[in-house]
Order: C-alpha cells, then sequence, then structure tokens
C-alpha cells in the first residue's frame, strides 16, 4: 500500500459513520453492478473520500446534507492546492457518478451534482514511433541474448516485486541472473514488445493473458478488457514466432508454483506485473536509443499505423476495445498532423 492509500484509508476511518457507509457501498457498487476494475474503484473511492472529508468539515454528517454549494467548494479547494486540469475533471466526474448513484439509493433526495461543471481536460496528442523505430524497439531484446535484460535488472532476475509494484526504496543492485534465466526474461520481453504492438493492447490486457487465450490456428488472442468487455484481437507472424519460442523455451523456465495459466511471467515465476512491463518497455527504448516509450505508446503507434495503412476506424475501435468511437478518432487528428508536417516541409508553397 503506497502513502496516497493509507491517507484514504486513514480519512475514511475518521469520517461520520453515514458518510463512511456510504463510501462502502459506492464502492460495492462500482465493482459488482458496474463491474469496474480495481483500479477505477480505488480512484473513484479516493476521490469521494476527498469529497465527504471536505464536506464533513463542512458541517455535513449524512449524504442527504450534500448540496452544489458543498462541491463547488471542494473542487475550488482543489483548485488551489495546484491539482491538474484533467485530475480536476477526474474528481468532478467522480462527484456526478457518486451523485447519480445517491439520488438513485433514495440518500439524496435529488441529484445535487447534475448541473456541476468541470473544466475541460486538455488532451495531447498521444506520442507516436515511426514504423523502423518500433521495430529497432521490438528488435533490441535479441541485442542481448545472453545477459541481464534492462526488465530483468529492473526485476532483480530472481524476481518481480509485490502486487503493489517495485519498491523505490530498495536501492541495492539486484542479484546477477544465471544465464539460463536472463535468456527466458529476454525471450519474454521480445514477446511482450511484440504483442504489444501487434496487438495494440493495453498493458493491463497483454499481462492478464492466459496461455488459453492464445489461439495459434487463427493467430488470435482473446483480451479482457476495461468493463470485463471481451474482445479477439488479431497478431502477426513475427508475433507468432515470438511466441511459439517463449512457450517453447522460455515460459518452461521461469514457470513455478504460482505461474497458473499465466501467459507472461516475472522471474519468480508469477504473473508479469504491468510495473514491471512498463520498465521493460522503457529499458529497451532507452538502450536502443529511442524517444521515451511506454507500453501506451506503442498502442498508440499501432493504433497510427493502421489508420494510416488504410484501416478503418471503426475497426480499429474494436481492435482497441474503446466503446465510444470519440476515443479512437484522437488517432486521426495524429495522422493530420503527420500529414501537415509533411506538407510543411515539402510543399513549395506551404
Amino acid at each position: 500500500m503506497n502513502r496516497a492509500e493509507r491517507g484514504t484509508r486513514e480519512t475514511h476511518a475518521a469520517l461520520p459513520v453515514a458518510l463512511r457507509e456510504a463510501v462502502d457501498d459506492f464502492a460495492d457498487h462500482l465493482s459488482r453492478v458496474r463491474n469496474r476494475s480495481a483500479h477505477t474503484v480505488r480512484a473513484y473511492v479516493g476521490d469521494l473520500v476527498s469529497l465527504l472529508d471536505h464536506a464533513a468539515r463542512m458541517g455535513c454528517v449524512g449524504v442527504a446534507d450534500l448540496d452544489l454549494g458543498v462541491l463547488r467548494s471542494w473542487l475550488a479547494k482543489q483548485r488551489t492546492t495546484g491539482a491538474a486540469r484533467t485530475t480536476m475533471a477526474r474528481r468532478a466526474a467522480s462527484a456526478r457518478t457518486f451523485s447519480a448513484w445517491a439520488h438513485r439509493a433514495g440518500l439524496l433526495p435529488t441529484d445535487v451534482a447534475a448541473p456541476l461543471a468541470s473544466p475541460r481536460a486538455h488532451r495531447d496528442l498521444p506520442t507516436v514511433l515511426r514504423a523502423d523505430q518500433v521495430t529497432a524497439l521490438i528488435e533490441a531484446p535479441a541485442a542481448r541474448p545472453t545477459t541481464p535484460a534492462p526488465a530483468a535488472r529492473a526485476e532483480g532476475v530472481g524476481g518481480e516485486r509485490s502486487m503493489a509494484g517495485p519498491d523505490p526504496s530498495n536501492a541495492s543492485p539486484p542479484a546477477p541472473a544465471d544465464g539460463e534465466a536472463a535468456r527466458a526474461v529476454v525471450l519474454r520481453d521480445r514477446v511482450l514488445l511484440e504483442l504489444l504492438y501487434a496487438t495494440g493492447a493495453r498493458i493491463s490486457e497483454v499481462c492478464g493473458l492466459d496461455t488459453a487465450d492464445v489461439d495459434d490456428a487463427r493467430r488470435v488472442v482473446r483480451v479482457l478488457g476495461k468493463g470485463s468487455r471481451e474482445r479477439s484481437v488479431p497478431y502477426g507472424v513475427p508475433a507468432q514466432r515470438a511466441l511459439d519460442e517463449w512457450l517453447r523455451a522460455g515460459r518452461p523456465v521461469l514457470a513455478g508454483p504460482e505461474s497458473g495459466g499465466a501467459l507472461l511471467l516475472g522471474a519468480r515465476g508469477g504473473r508479469l506485473h504491468p510495473t514491471i512491463a512498463r520498465r521493460v518497455v522503457a529499458g529497451y527504448a532507452e538502450a536502443a536509443g529511442l524517444p521515451r516509450t511506454s507500453p501506451h505508446g506503442l498502442r498508440h503507434s499501432a493504433a497510427t499505423h493502421l489508420l494510416e495503412g488504410g484501416a478503418d476506424l471503426r475497426a480499429v475501435q474494436e481492435l482497441l476495445g474503446h466503446s465510444s468511437l470519440a476515443s479512437t478518432q484522437i488517432y486521426t487528428h495524429v495522422s493530420v498532423e503527420r500529414l501537415r508536417a509533411v506538407y510543411r516541409q515539402a510543399h513549395p508553397r506551404a
């Protein structure tokens, strides 16, 4: 548990009983009824605890005491502490979601947050690698087949960190990996990079894959996305080769009692944690001399390259698992920006 989560738990425990119970009921609703991920539930609960703590300090003892003035006062306080526009937008959305639920549950006489405005979040265009840069990134593990890879050093090969993530206070150097385990980690890194780009899947989705989710015959993987929505995503021949080699010569080396059906494993045999996977991508990008790159950057790159190659926007939406086409349309903006850059550089009258 990190410092922020400890602070949220302590603040939650100090709330008046009625407000504390409302937080718990709302979290249960998000998890069981709305089928939200644990990460999403934590974010909503953190925002709600902050809101209700502010409300309690203003004299509210129950949910029914909330009104629009309290909500606006809370957001104004967040703004004065330097919260970013994206954070403010998310917290306003959390307040509206809670208010709507509380009204339906009979805890609020009206949906007090319905008229609550929020700052429009600035949406940056995603960073996109060129196709040759993606190739350099994916081939980076092959450059060090017998030595611990960047991810191996991050894990301390002998092991991925706990599910709470890496411990930044652990500054001691990791123990060197034996050659066989190091080679297995390199094979895993290669298939991780291949799958991220080939499928355009989120890092949590790729780390959540089981061996049973891979359909070799059709070259598709079954991905469990946000809201437990399942989709089948194709992948190409290079990813298939990397998968075959990993399953034949890599995974059996790392597999242990904690492996279960997980496709990608950490160095201690448990399911590969997304935090370590992010370090894999960042480490190889740095080693290949590329711009700072994340797994989401590979997702952006895959979507943009598909659209630039003539793929239909709806098909890319399905591939990425976006519930709204508006989420996919940002990649058309990336393509247009690239077109503009080329035009400005090459056209005589630009």
